[in-house]
């Protein structure tokens, strides 16, 4: 990979590990599925100019369902449970084990010993971060971001199935589904269901982290990435996002004071080292799009 591509990547994965932390800072005003339809509302702006990608409506909206509202839907309900963002940006990360299993499923790409040992080596981390569940970690946040880590895999099964398409336009377009259901939620979830005086009540911190989810977190990282996967196997580009939890943990520690004890951060570490195992040999593939 070309210097100035590898910085791109590195890039990127910073920007979706910032994201977890503004998504911490968007929830002090707006509720999970509010800040779901606000996020993709934004996202799906460059549908105005860019046009359909050639995949069925059905293909679309399923997609759509999957990779982008159940996955944040979820995630930001588990926020919303005491989820800490240090520890979401880890968990999320178990999608790609997810991916690998229900390709092996309904792809019949069978893992390879080593991917295997991997995914053993992950779960024994998820085993040791839920170990520590107690009133800072509840045990619901945690089974709410494993949910959105397989809704993210299924919708990366149903991202392999599109074939060639501009990334770009495939994200914008997307981005059209997450708001309906979203709002949805929102009418029997929240007390004040209107996204408008939400709006007009919410802080600044908390519209400019919602802008950065939409417009950095979404629109610019997916183009990058896009971008990146269109140039060079998957195998190379996804090592990159090993470094999203790291800066989702740095950054969680410095804003929120997040404190991981040493039987949490050997769990970080077993996920982290899991996910190296499976990602970093040759010949991989799985489906970055979902990728903060």
């Amino acid at each position: 990979m070309k210097p100035a591509d590898a910085a791109l990547a590195v890039l990127t994965s910073v920007i979706w590990g910032i994201a977890f932390v503004a998504t911490r800072i968007a929830l002090d005003s707006f509720s999970p599925p509010q800040l779901t339809a606000l996020r993709f509302l934004i996202a799906c702006l460059p549908v105005l100019f860019l046009p359909r990608p050639r995949i069925s409506w059905r293909q679309l909206i399923l997609i759509g369902l999957t990779l982008f509202a159940g996955q944040f839907l979820l995630m930001f309900f588990a926020f919303d449970n005491g989820l800490p963002p240090g520890v979401a940006s880890v968990t999320q990360q178990m999608q790609a084990f997810f991916t690998v299993g229900l390709a092996a499923a309904f792809l019949g790409e069978m893992p390879t010993l080593r991917q295997g040992v991997g995914m053993a080596m992950a779960f024994a981390g998820l085993i040791l971060i839920g170990s520590t569940v107690d009133g800072e970690l509840r045990a619901l946040g945690l089974v709410l971001a494993m949910g959105a880590a397989l809704s993210w895999a299924i919708g990366n099964i149903l991202v392999k199935r599109v074939g060639d398409v501009s990334m770009v336009a495939l994200v914008a377009w997307l981005s059209l589904v997450p708001p309906i259901p979203a709002l949805a939620v929102a009418a029997v979830y929240d007390p004040h269901p209107f996204l408008i005086s939400q709006l007009l009540a919410a802080s600044w911190m908390s519209l400019v982290a919602a802008l950065y989810l939409g417009a950095i977190s979404t629109i610019l990282a997916y183009a990058i990435w896009g971008h990146l996967l269109a140039r060079y196997q998957a195998a190379t580009v996804a090592p990159f996002a090993l470094l999203t939890p790291c800066v989702g943990v740095a950054g969680s520690a410095l804003v929120f004071g997040e404190v991981s004890g040493p039987v949490r951060y050997a769990g970080m570490l077993l996920v982290f080292g899991g996910l190296a195992v499976i990602i970093l040999p040759a010949g991989l593939k799985i489906v970055a799009l979902g990728k903060r």
